[in-house]
């Protein structure tokens, strides 16, 4: 998923995809932009297991999934961490893992809103997002753009959920959905880190949209020193992510990589996770942050993981480059 302060990037060492020619005693792992583990975690982790950990950082989760399609052949890492439910179809067509895809963690794609922005304005808050077309929103949201951001994807196949099946002869109504949405003045930016921290005026990036389309979590970290909330979720029908590790075909060091995931897999990395990462732990038993309990809940109900993604990807995809004019 994506939510994670540009310094905690920084911080830890990003390592060319040259990286991968190694002994055995180095696990390369891949991962998106958003991946983050803890120095403490990391040196745990190389203790236990006498091996040095290098992290290869890739791009949103479609790009990551991209590249390791494009270098299946001579894989760029061992282990991969965050190719999510709606690649997950495309990693096991093109044979990308060694066995299974093992869940890691969950978020939920939701909009979320800023407060101060509706109580100054007097407006009324959105029901949920299908209500974003009207007037009274007009000018006031911004999404990702699908073909580039996997949050994007997630709420382009929500929609294709949220209303009934095409009748014989008309235009779907998703996509008469999405052209009201259009003419009612959305932004699409080409990442999450563009939306959340540029344009949406509830977060750092103080911008003109009160609207963006972002996580459930989101908001446990918009919070005001005297514990009021900046920001809240519409957590009515949004799109259940869910990220999955897995070995890599052809990995250099196997072993080592189940060795990881074993590691991702135990409560003490996973209750890192919510902090370190925004997402929930796949590992139900873990305590969340006490904030997360108020600030943090998850979506109320949830649409699209059930649909064939896979198969339906292109027509999703030319339907809403058609919409917004854009080239795939």
């Amino acid at each position: 998923m994506k939510r994670i302060f540009a310094t905690a990037i920084a911080v830890i060492s990003v390592f060319s995809f040259s990286s991968c020619t190694q002994s055995p005693k180095t696990i390369t792992l891949i991962a998106h932009d958003s991946f983050v583990m803890s120095d403490d975690l990391m040196g745990s982790f190389e203790e236990t297991y006498k091996v040095d950990l290098k992290i290869v950082r890739a791009g949103d989760a479609g790009a990551m999934t991209n590249k390791l399609v494009l270098t299946k052949d001579a894989p760029i890492a061992d282990v991969v961490f965050g190719i999510d439910n709606t690649f997950a179809p495309v990693a096991q067509k093109n044979d990308l893992i060694d066995g299974s895809l093992t869940p890691i963690d969950f978020a939920d794609v939701c909009f979320n809103y800023d407060l101060e922005y509706f109580k100054s304005h007097q407006l009324p808050i959105p029901k949920n997002w299908r209500e974003l077309t009207k007037k009274e929103y007009k000018g006031l949201t911004v999404i990702e753009n699908p073909n580039t951001s996997s949050t994007g994807l997630a709420f382009l196949v929500s929609t294709y959920a949220g209303f009934p099946p095409m009748t014989a002869g008309v235009i779907p109504p998703t996509v008469n959905w999405w052209l009201a949405l259009r003419d009612n003045g959305v932004k699409v930016a080409a990442s999450w880190e563009d939306a959340y921290y540029t344009d949406f005026s509830g977060s750092s990036g103080k911008g003109k949209y009160p609207i963006v389309l972002s996580y459930s979590s989101s908001p446990a970290d918009e919070v005001y020193e005297n514990g009021t909330a900046k920001t809240k979720a519409l957590l009515k029908d949004c799109f259940r992510q869910t990220e999955y590790v897995g070995v890599l075909k052809n990995a250099t060091n196997p072993q080592g990589a189940k060795d990881l995931i074993n590691f991702m897999l135990d409560s003490t990395f996973q209750a890192e996770m919510p902090s370190a990462m925004y997402v929930y732990p796949i590992d139900r038993q873990v305590a969340l942050p006490p904030r997360w309990r108020i600030f943090a809940p998850a979506a109320t109900s949830t649409i699209g993981e059930n649909l064939d993604i896979d198969a339906n990807r292109e027509k999703w995809l030319g339907d809403y480059n058609w919409v917004f004019d854009i080239a795939p």
